[in-house]
């Protein structure tokens, strides 16, 4: 297929570099050019401006936040360049209201729109083993099934309206950070008694919480390892917020996600903001003053 990428960051490059792989024709844009270089070594086109990264079949967009998904489509004026009957595959996490509102802006213009968020780290994107959350209507989701299947292992179909993959890639994230902020608080509380993290994750991680998650982030918070990171800290605040969003808007209570929210702000404040979220773990220390003690 002859196919856009917009937003090569870590996660954007990984997965624009597998679609080169299964022999698509790709052509990228990213805001900072810099990006751009090592797909084009692996013989992608560069586009000058947005608008000419969508001239083909579809549009893939890996972009970071509410504002810049809003910023490249909307006041970007993207959407309005766009060839009707293009599909806009959406991966990054978005809001639920913004999901809405770009699938009704997609309409009116006679484009096809699908969500299509990701969960897997960089590594996992590199390896073409992201698990890949889909929603759109079905005959747009069959047009790019090549292109998803070429950057994840699995996808995961929930319905039409798109907005449905995004509150489940925010609600996922959200079981991501309480899983987290669980290990970050009980290894400080094994600390505290003299069972290092590593000992206690490595019996916690082989028996009760056997599961990716655990394992992958809880060798993270027993080795200290923080950098370089996978998914950092302002990601993760962003995405509680997210659903703290969410639950606002059909009043549903999320009492925890607030206190995830705000022992993400504590690291924040702390001057850990390029830190992977895995560095919950350095908040709870730092509650109980283990430094001090060891």
């Amino acid at each position: 297929m002859k196919v856009g990428f917009i937003g090569l960051g870590a996660m954007g490059s990984a997965m624009a570099s597998n679609l080169l792989a299964a022999g698509h024709t790709l052509t990228v844009w990213n805001r900072s050019a810099a990006a751009t270089e090592p797909l084009a070594s692996l013989g992608a086109r560069v586009a000058r401006s947005a608008d000419r990264a969508a001239q083909g079949e579809a549009l893939c967009s890996m972009l970071a936040n509410d504002q810049a998904v809003r910023e490249v489509f909307l006041d970007g004026g993207l959407l309005d360049a766009m060839d009707r009957g293009t599909v806009h595959v959406n991966h990054a996490t978005i809001s639920v209201a913004l999901a809405q509102e770009l699938a009704a802006e997609h309409e009116k213009r006679g484009l096809e729109y699908v969500a299509a968020p990701v969960f897997g780290r960089p590594d996992m994107a590199a390896a073409a083993k992201l698990n890949i959350l889909v929603a759109g209507k079905p005959a747009a989701i069959e047009r790019v099934r090549p292109l998803l299947e070429a950057m994840g292992s699995k996808l995961w179909p929930l319905g039409e309206a798109p907005e449905r993959a995004n509150v489940a890639k925010i609600a996922g994230n959200f079981m991501l950070a309480a899983a987290i902020e669980s290990m970050a608080e009980a290894t400080a509380l094994t600390r505290a008694h003299g069972v290092s993290a590593a000992d206690f994750l490595d019996v916690m991680t082989s028996t009760l919480f056997a599961a990716p998650a655990y394992q992958g982030y809880g060798k993270l918070i027993a080795e200290q390892r923080f950098k370089p990171a996978g998914f950092t800290l302002p990601l993760g605040y962003k995405d509680v917020g997210l659903a703290l969003a969410a639950g606002e808007a059909q009043r549903v209570p999320l009492p925890f996600a607030s206190v995830l929210r705000d022992a993400m702000l504590e690291a924040l404040a702390a001057g850990d903001a390029e830190l992977d979220w895995s560095a919950l773990a350095l908040v709870a220390a730092r509650r109980a003053r283990l430094d001090e003690r060891e």
